[in-house]
């Protein structure tokens, strides 16, 4: 019983740690594209939430498997 929560809290743990340090370079780089270029704020932006999104859903995915292990 202790190692399936070991697994599971592992699964998690380091499926989130991927994303996470995706979406703070993310942040980041946009948050530079803008000092260096605020007129294009806009598309940044737009660019910035959708790879957000897409790193946000490894996350999802990872916390998926960690509820299928049994």
């Amino acid at each position: 019983m202790e190692s399936i929560m070991l697994a599971k809290a592992l699964a998690i743990g380091i499926g989130a740690l991927g994303p996470g340090i995706g979406v703070g370079l993310i942040g980041a780089k946009a948050m530079e594209a803008i000092g260096r270029n605020p007129e294009a704020s806009g598309k940044i932006l737009v660019s910035m939430l959708l790879a957000s999104a897409f790193a946000e859903a490894i996350a999802i995915y990872a916390l998926v498997i960690a509820f299928s292990i049994k």
